[in-house]
Parts: C-alpha cells; sequence; structure tokens
C-alpha cells in the first residue's frame, strides 16, 4: 500500500480515494471512504488504455455483474460500479467498481509471512474456494479467477475478488514496452493444447492453488523456463511436501484428463463436509497471518483523505501516450534464492530490505513517482520458485489512445515454447507470428485481488484477446435460465449444456424439452443430479404461485396465467389465462385442478388446462355484492377455508326535529368461510372483525382439529385498535368445524402476533416465545415444556411429523424435538453466513428427508438424526445484463422428487 501519486484520481463517483492498495497488470486498486456512509471501500480501476477497448469494456463489465450474482458467502457484494455502456469520443472514461473493504491478506503474501499453511486451513481455504466454484459451474460456466493474487485470508474464512480471465492477472505484472506477463504454473493441459476450457479446467487450477498453499511452490514450475508448458501438459506434479490427507484429492484435481477430476462440490465435500465456515468458527489463521490482517485493518482505518490539488485529474489516471513500445530483452533476471524471510522472535512480520523489494510497475525504468511516500509492507514478498519466460509485448493498438495507428508488435512467443493456435471463439490478429494463447489462458486484472502475483510459475506475456461482442438471440432468450441450479457446500455441476465463461453474454439455457438425466449414486454434501430443470419462460410475469397436484402436476400462477408442468419430464403441458393471478392449485376429487382467482372459482382439466367449471363470487355469494376474497387460510381434503370482506353502507339514523341528517357511513364486513370444492358450495360463514385497509384479514390455520379448527391472523392485517388491546400478545381462534362458530380466543404466554405457531391434533400448541420454543396445552394454555433457543435468534413455525417437532431459526439452526417430552433429538446449522429469516421446513413423502429453504440455499437433512445430506444454491441470472435473483427458495415435495424453486427456475431433484 502506497500514498497516491500526483496522476491518480481522487474521486471515484461517491467514493474518495486515500491510498493505493495495489497494482496490477490492467488494474489498480484503491482504498477510499464512502463519503455518503463513510465506510471503507476497495476501488478496482481499470487503466485508462485499456479502459477505451471495447472488449476489454465488455469483459470488465460482465465479470462486474458476475461479482454481484455471486455476492453472498466467500464474495463480498460490490457496492457501486462507474462504467458507461460505453467511453465518450472525446477520451477514456473511467472504469471501475467498489466493493466493501475486508480486511484480509493475499494468499501469496500471506504464504511469504507465516509460510505454508497447515492441513486444517488448507481444507477451509480449499472448500470455501470450491464452494464458489461449485455455484458457478452449476451456471454452466467457467470461473477462470484463481491465483495467488485473488485469494484473499480473512479473519473467519478465505474471499475471492476475481471472477473471470481478466481477474485472474491481478497476478500478472506490467513490464517495460507495455508487456502483460502471466504465470504459466496457474494454466492448464487443456489450455496448452488450445482446446477450450471447461468447468474441470478451474479445478485444476484449484489443485495448483492448493499445493501452493501447502507448500509454497507452484508444481510444474521447477527446471527450465522454456520446458513450462511440455512440464504442465506432460508431467506429474511433486506433491511429496503436500500433507497426506490432502495429497490424494489434490492429485486428482491435477489429473491430465479434465473428466479425471473431481466436481467442485466433490472436493468441498471432501475437505469440509460441514462446509468452510463451519470448519472455520473459532478462528483458523496462525498468529502471525491474524496480527497482519489486524495491522493492515489499523493502518487503512486509520488513513485520512489527500489534500486536493486542483490540477490532479478528477476523473481518472492519464491516458497512456502513443509511443511505440519498446524493445525488450529476453533475458530473464536471476530468481530469489532466498525464499523464506527470517521471522522475529516477538512474532511479528519481519520488515522487508528496500534493496530488497522486486521491481513493481511503475518502478525504474517505468517511471516512479518519487514524490510520494510508501507504507510499510505487512510482510516479506512471498518465495519465487520460478523463472520468468520470454515475454511478447502488448498489441499497440490496446496501448494508444483512439485515432492512434497501430505500431509493429515487438517480437513473437519463440519456437521453443510450444503454443497451440486460438480457439475460434476468441478470434484476434496474428501479427505475422504464431498464435498466442486461446483468451482462457490470459488472466488479466480489473475485478482481481489485491496481492501481488507470487507463487506461480514461469511467465509470459500475452496480448490481450478480444472478446467478441455477443450476438443477442432472441430464441434463446425468452427460455433463459434466470435462476441456475448449484450448491455451496458440495455443489454439483447440473448436467448437460454448454459451459461458458462466466459473464461473457452466454446463457444457459433448459427447454421443455431436456430429457432428463439418469439418476446416479452422489457423494456426501452433493446434491443429486436433477431429474429435470424447467424455467417459467421470461416472456410472461414472474410466478405468484406454486403448488403440486396430485404428485402430477405442478401447478404455477402468475399475473398473466395459470400453467401446468408434468412432474416426470419437466415438460410444460398448458397455459390458462383465465388462472391469471389465482392462488395456489388443489386437488378438487380425482380428475379436477381447482384454482382461486381474483373473481371467481375454477375447477380445471389436468390435462389440457381446459375450464370444466367456473363459480364467480358475485353469484355464488350473491348477498355480499363486490365480496374480495383474501388469502385462503389453509384446506384439508375438499375443505379450504378463506377470509373475505366487503362494503356496505349504514345509513345514518333519522335526525331529531329541527336537527339535521348525519352523514351515510361505508363500513367493511369481514367474513371466515368453510367452502367444499368438490360439492362446488358453501357450507358455513362467520363473521370476524375486518382487517387493516383495505379490510380483509389474513388468517392461517395453526391446525385443523376433529371438533374444531385453530386459527391465527397475520399481524400485518391487524388494525391498529386490534395491535394496541393486544397488549404485544398475539391470539388463537377456535371455530367449529360443522357451524364455523368462534368457540374461543385465546394468548399463549408472551408469544407476539408475528411469532410462529403451529399445532398438532393431539391438543398441543407450539409458540415462538422470546428466543425459545414452548409448547401448550391448547384448551387450557397451560405450558407444557420448552426449547431454549440461540441468544439473538427466534423460532420460525414448526413441522409436526410423527412423534417428532422439526424446529427452525433464524440463527440458521434446523432441529427435532420429541413432541411429547420436548427432549432435543439433534440440532444442525445450514451453514448459511449471517442471519436472515428462519428457514422454512419441508418433508419427503417418506417423512427420512428433510428440506431447510431459505433466501441463500436449500439444505437437505436426514429426518431421522440430523446428518447433513447434500445443499443446494443458485447464482440468478446467467445473462450479465439479466436481472439479479434476490427471491428465497421454496421446496414442494411430490412423492420421492423434491421441486425446489427460486423465482422462475424449478429443479426436480430425487429424495429419499
Amino acid at each position: 500500500m502506497e500514498a497516491l501519486r500526483q496522476d491518480d484520481p481522487r474521486r471515484f463517483g461517491r467514493f474518495t480515494a486515500l491510498a493505493r492498495f495495489h497494482e496490477g497488470a490492467s488494474a489498480v486498486r484503491y482504498v477510499a471512504r464512502d463519503t455518503e456512509s463513510g465506510e471503507v471501500a476497495l476501488i478496482t480501476a481499470a487503466r485508462p488504455e485499456l479502459a477505451v477497448v471495447p472488449a476489454y469494456r465488455r469483459r470488465f463489465q460482465a465479470e462486474a455483474r458476475a461479482a454481484e450474482r455471486l455476492a453472498g458467502g466467500w464474495v463480498a457484494p460490490p457496492l457501486d460500479t462507474g462504467e458507461e455502456p460505453e467511453p465518450p469520443a472525446d477520451g477514456p472514461e473511467p472504469l471501475w467498481t467498489a466493493a466493501g473493504y475486508v480486511p484480509a491478506l493475499p494468499l501469496a503474501e500471506a504464504i511469504g509471512i507465516d509460510g505454508p499453511l497447515d492441513e486444517r486451513a488448507l481444507r477451509i481455504l480449499g472448500a470455501g474456494i470450491a464452494e464458489i466454484l461449485s455455484r458457478v459451474h452449476a451456471a454452466g460456466a467457467v470461473l477462470q479467477g484463481l491465483a495467488p493474487g485473488t485469494v484473499l485470508l480473512a479473519a473467519d474464512g478465505p474471499r475471492l475478488t476475481a471472477f473471470g480471465p481478466l481477474g485472474a492477472a491481478a497476478s500478472a505484472e506490467a513490464r517495460p514496452g507495455g508487456q502483460l506477463s502471466v504465470r504459466l504454473g496457474y494454466l492448464t493441459p487443456e489450455q496448452i493444447e488450445g482446446k477450450e476450457v471447461s468447468a474441470a479446467s478451474d479445478l485444476f487450477v484449484l489443485g495448483l492453488l492448493l499445493a501452493y498453499a501447502a507448500t509454497g511452490t507452484t508444481p510444474f514450475t521447477e527446471g527450465p523456463a522454456e520446458e513450462a508448458a511440455r512440464r504442465i501438459a506432460g508431467d506429474e506434479p511433486e506433491l511429496d511436501a503436500v500433507p497426506e490427507a490432502l495429497r490424494e484429492l489434490i492429485t486428482n484435481c491435477l489429473a491430465k484428463d479434465p473428466a479425471a477430476r473431481p466436481t467442485a462440490g466433490t472436493v468441498a465435500a471432501e475437505l469440509a463436509l460441514e462446509g468452510a465456515a463451519g470448519l472455520a468458527r473459532g478462528g483458523w489463521l496462525p498468529e502471525r497471518l491474524a496480527a497482519a490482517v489486524a495491522d493492515q485493518e489499523a493502518r487503512v482505518l486509520a488513513l485520512e483523505a489527500p489534500e486536493e490539488n486542483p490540477e490532479t485529474p478528477e476523473k481518472g489516471p492519464a491516458p497512456v501516450t502513443a509511443e511505440a513500445p519498446a524493445p525488450v530483452s529476453v533475458e530473464a533476471p536471476e530468481p530469489v534464492e532466498d525464499t523464506a524471510a527470517p521471522k522475529p522472535e516477538d512474532g511479528t512480520a519481519a520488515p522487508e530490505p528496500e534493496d530488497a523489494r522486486p521491481a513493481a510497475a511503475g518502478d525504474g525504468d517505468i517511471g516512479e513517482d518519487r514524490g510520494t511516500t510508501r507504507f510499510l509492507n505487512t510482510g516479506p514478498r512471498p518465495p519465487q520458485s520460478d523463472r520468468p519466460t520470454t515475454q511478447l509485448s502488448l498489441p499497440h493498438e490496446l496501448l494508444a489512445p483512439p485515432g492512434t495507428a497501430p505500431a509493429p508488435v515487438a517480437q513473437p512467443i519463440p519456437p521453443a515454447l510450444p503454443v497451440a493456435p486460438v480457439a475460434s471463439q476468441h478470434p484476434g490478429p496474428t501479427h505475422g507470428g504464431p498464435a498466442p494463447y486461446p483468451a482462457a489462458a490470459l488472466p488479466a486484472g480489473p475485478a482481481g485481488g489485491v496481492g501481488g502475483g507470487g507463487g506461480g510459475g514461469p511467465m509470459v506475456s500475452l496480448p490481450l484477446p478480444p472478446v467478441p461482442a455477443p450476438v443477442p438471440d432472441p430464441a434463446a432468450s425468452r427460455r433463459t435460465l434466470l435462476t441456475i441450479a448449484a450448491a455451496a457446500v458440495g455443489g454439483l455441476v447440473v448436467g448437460g449444456g454448454s459451459v461458458a465463461a462466466l459473464g461473457s453474454g452466454d446463457t444457459a439455457v433448459a427447454t421443455d424439452d431436456k430429457p432428463a438425466p439418469k439418476p446416479r449414486r452422489t457423494l456426501p454434501g452433493q446434491p443429486p443430479e436433477p431429474r429435470w430443470i424447467y424455467t417459467h419462460p421470461a416472456s410472461e410475469s414472474s410466478p405468484l404461485t406454486t403448488a403440486v397436484w396430485r404428485d402430477k402436476l405442478l401447478v404455477v400462477t402468475s399475473e398473466s396465467q395459470a400453467s401446468a408442468v408434468d412432474l416426470r419430464t419437466g415438460k410444460r403441458l398448458w397455459q390458462r389465462a383465465d388462472g391469471a393471478k389465482g392462488q395456489a392449485a388443489l386437488a378438487a376429487g380425482a380428475d379436477l385442478v381447482f384454482v382461486a382467482s381474483p373473481s371467481e372459482f375454477l375447477w380445471l382439466s389436468p390435462k389440457n388446462g381446459k375450464v370444466v367449471h367456473r363459480v364467480r363470487y358475485t353469484d355464488a355469494f350473491a348477498d355480499l355484492p363486490g365480496l374480495a376474497v383474501g388469502p385462503l387460510a389453509g384446506n384439508s381434503g375438499p375443505v379450504i377455508w378463506f377470509t373475505g370482506s366487503h362494503t356496505v353502507t349504514v345509513k345514518a339514523p333519522k335526525p331529531k326535529k329541527g336537527k339535521k341528517k348525519g352523514k351515510d357511513k361505508e363500513v367493511v364486513q369481514a367474513h371466515f368461510f368453510a367452502y367444499d370444492i368438490v360439492q362446488r358450495k358453501e357450507l358455513w360463514r362467520t363473521p370476524v372483525p375486518a382487517g387493516r385497509a383495505p379490510g380483509t384479514p389474513a388468517y392461517r390455520v395453526v391446525v385443523d382439529r376433529s371438533a374444531d379448527v385453530l386459527v391465527r391472523q397475520d399481524a400485518v392485517s391487524l388494525t391498529a385498535a386490534e395491535v394496541k388491546a393486544a397488549k404485544g400478545k398475539g391470539s388463537i381462534r377456535s371455530f367449529d368445524q360443522k357451524t364455523g362458530k368462534l368457540l374461543w380466543t385465546k394468548q399463549y404466554a408472551a408469544a407476539s402476533p408475528e411469532a410462529a405457531t403451529g399445532g398438532d391434533e393431539d391438543g398441543t400448541l407450539y409458540a415462538a416465545v422470546g428466543k425459545d420454543l414452548q409448547a401448550f396445552e391448547t384448551d387450557t394454555t397451560k405450558p407444557l415444556w420448552r426449547v431454549e433457543g440461540s441468544d439473538g435468534s427466534v423460532f420460525g413455525t414448526p413441522l409436526v411429523a410423527g412423534p417428532l417437532i422439526h424446529t427452525t431459526e433464524r440463527s440458521q439452526l434446523v432441529g427435532a424435538v420429541e413432541r411429547e417430552s420436548g427432549r432435543l433429538v439433534w440440532r444442525r446449522s445450514t451453514e448459511v453466513p449471517g442471519t436472515g429469516n428462519a428457514p422454512s421446513l419441508t418433508l419427503s413423502g417418506s417423512e427420512k428427508t428433510l428440506i431447510a429453504a431459505d433466501a441463500v440455499q436449500v439444505t437437505a437433512f436426514s429426518a431421522a438424526d440430523g446428518e447433513r445430506l447434500w445443499k443446494f444454491q443458485d447464482i440468478g441470472s446467467a445473462d450479465p445484463k439479466g436481472a439479479t435473483v434476490s427471491a428465497s427458495y421454496r421446496a414442494l415435495t411430490a412423492g420421492e422428487t423434491v421441486v425446489v424453486q427460486r423465482d422462475r427456475g424449478f429443479y426436480a431433484f430425487p429424495v429419499a
């Protein structure tokens, strides 16, 4: 970290630059402060000479969108972006992104400070990265953003800061003459051979990264630099120094055949079945690294904004002049012999001698700004075990401002280094020399990490490959899979489909006709392969309700229609506009689908969606003109319960003699109904207090007993007077099953109106009281037992299943207790970072598998003992310009299938 230079920008939107954090080949990172919130942020700013290149801008923007979609867990969410769709004609427009500052060390710097990581730290590091990769791969994409400089070690676990091939070149070096040097040690055999990269390519690089973290050196880098490519493609890695327990896994990741490498989900599960977050609890960094992280945080937080210089440009660094690059010597400097810095006895990081510091971009011949002051590094540079190879100048047209004639390339890659032709999807000029590496082989850096590039292999300078603008496919865009399957811990690549560079504009598409993959045995932590994937069409409005009909159909309603998906194949069978804005479908007998629309009840044919019967509210409830039907409160067999309200005019009483007549009043009247959807007739109705405007109260059936039905009113529909009268306590109402008569209204301890509640037919009510879950005798409100919850958390709605009650907490704990005694049987965490709402619970048809769904992921547990079986996540839209999906997950069960929904995406998984 160093002070700002004279030509550095001082402003990035609402952010004020404080210091330079790290300089890479194609981007500079700055520490900045948000002028609105005062929070510290890290700005990644593209070099202006690259920001004018359309291909670079598209890639930069695509990778920024990828960071948005992957935000959460081990990926910090972006705070802002300053890029424009196209640069202005009069000069380069700054291209930058901002992310929250997390005190952390780049992996390369951490190895330099304290040497290789121990086995536990390696497991946490590898599991955390694999969790991210599994989310990426499930989208049919490839990350290509792994390097020692893009992986950070924070106090609570690893962080990833690069999300595509540009980001990986945070470990590249900018050389004199406009060269971009990247380490061959982080390429893959398929890239060396000129083949397309795949998800397996990321696993190879992960293996390299773990080997480096375990030993301080990268496999395949020992020996002559000109033979590095041959070693990557043909030699076996030297892993004797890797901990024995991890050697086989890393060896499998480094298999030459991509098909022989494990999936990211398999790696995550084998390294840490409980997840990286779970394994890292209580701290994971060695003392020296923890101290270095704390020291970095203190120095960053102490930074103050430099005084403004009126002559300092604010839009970005000064453009590079259009000078032809000077010829570059092919002789490589000798490697640093001392690969381990001495450690002081007091345990602090040893200061690095100024004369021992390797030349960085901006030093020496490139022209150092000697008018600035450097901050001390947090530790010595990582060991360098590799030799740079011959370099190739960056094509001049990528360096010159618009309108400048290109200059010839300095020199091609020497014939001694075997290089395959450029992959066809990334055409680029050869300038008469041998073709450069394919685009996937070029790590380059705007979204990249904060660290140096240490710990790599031999280096080669490559031209930045142009990225062709994506050509929109109207047919594909209508079928774009907006929510993509993945698994945070134990993820699984969703089968089928092409693999594309993440953020490149390509999309993963699932069609109605996609065949269901064959079920296969899965490893612990992996979700099974989906039987099918269905995407609600982008041309239609988003789903409102979803329901399973007789284990045969998935019925989806939206603003425009109701539609049905075959639960066996995932193929959409029909859509019907009559069911627009309908409520969840129910089985009306053996052969009809019941849907409640805003104006009528509908009975549809399950084969083609044709309306067989319809009952308009104006006909069925003629004495309640203008009846507005509220949400369905629940159902039992053919009987549904719902609320409704209508407005009546109450005439003013006749005035006394000599007095004026008062005004008539509009009054809302509400009722609670029972309706038989097979016989198509009303069973009963009973008056109830009107709710908050517009007046229909929202009820939920807590339990259906033989003599009565217990309901609870949602707190959001209570009137202000009802909230005041409740004095912070919620109520349960009992209605007679046959007549609808209100039998009683009771409160249970200090359970609030918002408290989650449930019950069983035996007459026991379960309610969240404070942070605990309590059981009560329903008819007497007598407390029976209490289960203590987590501090600062509350219980969600429990799920009754046989002799057990499955519990869920906002702290992301899921468990089971005995119904009779309240004895805790098991309790497990979903391992979701942070807190939110308590996960919703669903049981498989056999009641052997418990599914917990929340805003972040879906977790499957063994219902009997709480064994964590697998996890599932998606990353939202695969289209860089697609909307970010923030909807929570839902799970619906149908026999031996669980259908996981997130917004428009549906995934059918086999379950026990």
